[in-house]
This record gives structure tokens, sequence and C-alpha cells, in this order.
């Protein structure tokens, strides 16, 4: 198998133009647009069928031997198929273990799973930045800090890339607001550009990152779809990128000379703005050829590069197998992160309790997370509740709702311990689906927490009643970002963050309860004390400026106090950190420090370097 890396990309530029040349406008144009209709995708909404059920094609000329495009989508996981594909935590709980050697496992995870459905791009490296936690799908990426995005990021590029499959960066820019997606035009300084929103995209493409899916909102007035200064000037002018563009889907460009002259290689996932409407636009002049050669040369150029690479079989036995389980369940244990452990209130030792009460909806629910083209549809989800069951041996674990308050006030003043399972599911936040896009095809579904950054007004009543009842309670928290808890944080003595954990989540919630693995995930974003400390953004609006300061910085240079600070996580040992020394080499600073464990458990810590 070839390694594949951006020279031996280039080595296809000759084969590749040569091929083009000898093409006919229609076939050119025919490389540049997806072959799945948007009825016959909303038609497959239906039974086990779902959007991605199959790798979806595009491009391909058999007389010429061109490959078509197999696209998978993600990040948890592959798209395709129903109950087979595995699935791991959201990005965001992988963004927590600031472990890139464990990304990479997973994108190499992926990358066999991708190939063994068929499939040859994944376009679940989703890159963006949250402006504001409020971004419903903030959960599709590691975190608030543009570095940590770019490392982990890169991580997955270079895992996918392992298995030969086209590793696919997304969204191409400035995509943090999900209501307003469509519509919304983002505004920020040079500075904020490119400090900010694009160092972790060139990151990724120095990494091998082979495709670049653009996005939806406007930057500067202009579509990125069609944005010539995001697609032509910096991205593959400045940054040399040797790959092509593909458009978000079905409503990635509005106009077809502008994305034509403006450097979208691709439409997705169907032929809407280019096909005979692009061909018209070159006969008319409105276009030149030579823009639809560049296009059509990167297309080929990186498909032969990838499928000729290797010609490898993968089989179906790959999907879902117990070594890519294991792998979900090593990466839910790494990245949930301990936020409260009042008195060592954990972990729970197993020969000092009889039972165990855990209160809550969403402990007995298997929560993956959004509903949207990011979900991967597994074999089997553990939920909180059967995690705890399971790892709790023999003792006796009671489950109830909480939606009787007197009935669990009773129950918590009998049990050894309390657990809470508390946060959101796909109905609280995610991609957005308007009831107009939804049609009669789907429930209209996630968008952008905007009315609330904390829990549920029944969950905050539920853990102030009943938290106080024992001192041995704790909360799960479940959600794919930031979750304020100042109502509610001092009636308990111990807080897990769990994010969305995937299919093994319930078993690591558990394992991390009982001590059977020590916690070491770390927070990707700052817990601010008030919704106030945060940026301003009206989901709903068609005009958001993006400051310079966001997150962690923005708290740090306002001098505001955050409930929990960017980088945030207990352990249940102790860590000391000596003979820190620091070296200027060059341009670059090089830091190295000795870390002992003085606890008496075995952990992990990460060192973190500002």
């Amino acid at each position: 198998m070839h390694r594949i890396d951006k020279k031996y990309r280039l080595s296809y530029t000759d084969r590749a133009k040569g091929i083009v040349k000898e093409l006919s406008l229609e076939e050119k144009v025919s490389l540049m647009s997806g072959k799945v209709s948007m009825v016959e995708m909303l038609q497959n909404f239906s039974g086990e069928m779902h959007y991605n059920y199959i790798p979806y094609p595009a491009g391909g000329i058999a007389r010429k031997q061109i490959p078509e495009l197999k696209f998978c989508d993600g990040p948890r996981g592959v798209v395709c198929g129903t109950g087979k594909s595995t699935c791991y935590p959201v990005p965001m709980l992988r963004g927590a273990s600031f472990d890139t050697d464990l990304e990479e496992r997973i994108g190499q995870a992926i990358g066999e799973e991708v190939r063994a459905w068929g499939g040859n791009l994944f376009a679940g490296i989703c890159i963006n930045l949250p402006y504001h936690p409020g971004w419903g799908r903030s959960q599709e990426t590691y975190g608030e800090d543009s570095y940590h995005l770019g490392k982990m990021g890169s991580a997955l590029v270079r895992g996918v890339q392992r298995e030969n499959v086209i590793p696919c960066i997304k969204h191409f820019a400035f995509n943090s607001m999900e209501i307003s997606r469509f519509k919304v035009n983002i505004e920020c300084d040079k500075r904020t550009e490119r400090e900010r929103y694009l160092p972790h995209f060139k990151e990724c493409i120095d990494n091998g990152a082979a495709a670049v899916m653009s996005s939806y909102n406007l930057y500067r007035g202009v579509h990125c779809g069609q944005n010539r200064y995001l697609l032509k000037d910096v991205l593959k002018d400045e940054w040399d990128f040797d790959g092509f563009v593909m458009s978000d889907f079905v409503w990635g460009i509005t106009d077809t000379v502008m994305a034509a002259n403006s450097g979208q290689d691709m439409e997705m996932c169907c032929t809407s703005l280019y096909g005979n409407a692009l061909i018209k636009a070159v006969r008319e002049g409105k276009v030149p050829e030579e823009k639809i050669d560049e296009s059509a040369v990167r297309i080929v150029r990186t498909l032969l590069a990838y499928t000729e690479a290797d010609q490898k079989e993968y089989p179906k036995e790959l999907i879902g197998c117990k070594e890519h389980i294991a792998l979900a369940l090593e990466s839910a244990q790494k990245g949930i992160t301990l936020l409260k452990n009042k008195n060592h209130v954990l972990p729970i030792e197993r020969d000092r309790i009889e039972n165990v009460v855990v209160l809550g909806g969403l402990a007995n629910k298997g929560n993956l997370g959004d509903n949207g083209s990011s979900r991967v549809y597994p074999p089997y989800v553990v939920s909180p509740l059967q995690g705890i069951a399971k790892v709790a041996g023999d003792k006796r674990v009671i489950f109830n709702d909480g939606s009787d308050i007197q009935h669990a006030k009773r129950l918590a003043k009998k049990a050894d311990y309390v657990v809470f399972v508390a946060g959101y599911d796909c109905n609280d936040e995610g991609e957005y689906v308007s009831n107009d896009q939804a049609g009669n095809y789907m429930d209209p579904i996630g968008g952008d927490r905007h009315q609330s950054l904390g829990l549920h007004p029944d969950e905050i009543h539920l853990i102030r009643e009943v938290g106080p009842e024992n001192e041995n309670s704790v909360v799960v928290l479940i959600g794919g970002s930031m979750i304020m808890m100042e109502e509610w944080k001092d009636y308990v003595n111990g807080i897990l963050m769990a994010y969305y954990p995937g299919m093994e989540g319930g078993t690591a919630i558990g394992q991390i309860l009982f001590g059977d693995v020590n916690p070491s995930g770390k927070l990707p974003f700052v817990i601010p004390g008030k919704e106030t400390d945060l940026p301003k953004v009206d989901w709903d609006t068609d005009q958001q400026r993006y400051d310079y300061y966001h997150g962690y910085t923005k708290l740090d240079k306002e001098a505001k106090e955050a409930a929990y600070p960017y980088g945030f996580g207990l352990s249940y040992t102790e860590f000391k950190v000596t003979e820190v020394h620091f070296t200027k080499k060059g341009d670059a600073i090089e830091a190295e420090c000795s870390v002992k464990n003085t606890g008496e458990r075995a952990g992990t810590q990460v060192i973190q370097f500002y």
C-alpha cells in the first residue's frame, strides 16, 4: 500500500491532463457533479434507509477508467448502512482527550470502514470553530481553540489517509451558526480571519487533506461556495492546495457562472446549477473552458492517486468489528471529563455500597447526538443506565425518570449513591433542517441552542430538589458542548461531562463512576460564570460579526472569571509537574517538564502550554 501525500498526488498531473484533453466538454462537466438527485435522496428517507445509506457517487467516466467519487459522511463514524457502522464519540469528546495519536487511530479505523462500504472519500472532518457554544453543530468539531482544532483535525486526516481514502475537510469557512446558515453573512477583520478562522484549515491541508467542502454561509457578502477570495486566492493560490473543492449539499452554490469562475470544482450531491447550465455558460463565453479543465484535472488527479494506490479488498466484516468498537470505548474513556469531585465522592466503591439510584429520562436513552448528516447507525448503543448496571456487578441499580419529585426524594434518601443523567439530545441541538426543507420526508430537526445554554427547567428542578437528599449525589451531563451549571452545581458533590460518548458511552460512564477507569479528559472549551460573558449572537440574523476574542480568550481579556476554565479536568489521582524548562529555538519555543503521579491510582495527565 502506498502512503499518499501531496508529492504523490502531483505525480498524476501529466496523466490527468492527458485524459482531460481527450474529453468532451459534456464529459468534463459531468465530472463536476454528484449523481444523486434531491428527489432520490429524500425518497431514501424511509424504512431503514436514510441520508448517505450508500456512498453517494459523483463524476466518473468508465471509457477513460476514471473512477467515480464515492462520498461517505461522518464524523462519528461512517454514516452508511443501518445497524452496522461503528459509532465513535462526537469530536468534541475526542477533542477533550487532547490525544492526537488516538484520533489518528480512529481516523484509520474509519478509513477501513469507508473502504469496506465501497467509498473512497470521507467528508467527516469538521473543523469549524464555534464562535459561540450555542452553535448546534459544535459537537461535530473539537473545541473552541484554532491550534487545538488544527492538531486534532490533522490527526483525523492522517488516519483516514492511511487507508487511501480521500480526506475532505469542512466547512470552508466561517460556518458556526445553524439556524441562519443559508443566509447569514459573516464579517471579521483580517487578524481574526488569519489567526482564528483559517489556520486550522491550512494545518489540515498541510497534513494531506485532498478535498475541501465549502460552506453555505456568506463571507464579506459572497456565498462561500462561490467566494473567489476563499476558494481561489487563499486556498488554491496562497496555500497551493492541489486537491478539489466540493459544495455543501444541494444549496451549496447559488450562481452557476460565479461558482465555476471562483474555483468551485464540484457541485454535490446532485446536478442542479452545474450540468447543462454550466455547459451553456461555457458555450456562451461566461465561463472559460480552461476553468472547466482545471477543475477536471484536480478531480481526476486526486481520484486516480487514491484509487490506484492499492488494490486491496476490504471485507464487510471490518464494519463495526470488535476492534473498532473497542476503540470507540477507549475514546469515550479518555475524553469524558470530571469537573467536580467534592469530598472525593467519586469513584464509587463497590464494597461499601448496596445500591445506586439513577435519575433522569436521558439515563435510559441510547443518545448519540445529532440526527442530521452526521448521524451514524451502529449495531447497538449502551445507555448510561445500561453501562452503570453492567459495571455495578451485583449491586442493585434502581432507575426512575425523576418526573415525580417526591418519589425521587424517597429513593434518594434510601440510596447509597444518586446519579442524575441530564442534558440534551437531537431535539435540542444539531444540524438544522427547517419545516420547509423537511417537506414530507422527515421531521424538522436540530438547530442552535438559542434560548438557553443550561439544562432544561425540569432537570434543574430535579437536581436542586433531590440532590441535597443524599451527600453522594453526582450529575452526568450529556451534550455536544458547554452546559451552564451555576443554577444547580452546588446541590451535588460530583459532576461528570460525558458529551455524546458514542455507542459504548454508557460503558465508559459506568467504568469511570466506579473507578475502573480514571478520567483524564480536559475541557476543549471554557464554561463561563454567566452566559452574558460570551459573544452576542442573533441566531436568526443575516449579518453577524465575529470578533477576535471569543471563548476563554474573551474571558481572559475582560478579566471575567470562568466557572471552569479551558483545559480543566480532574483525576482520581494527583500529579506533580516539576523541572519546567523553556528553550528558544529560532522562532519556536521548546518546553519540557517532568510529571510524577503522586497519588495511589494510575492515571494520565495532559500537559498544557499557553
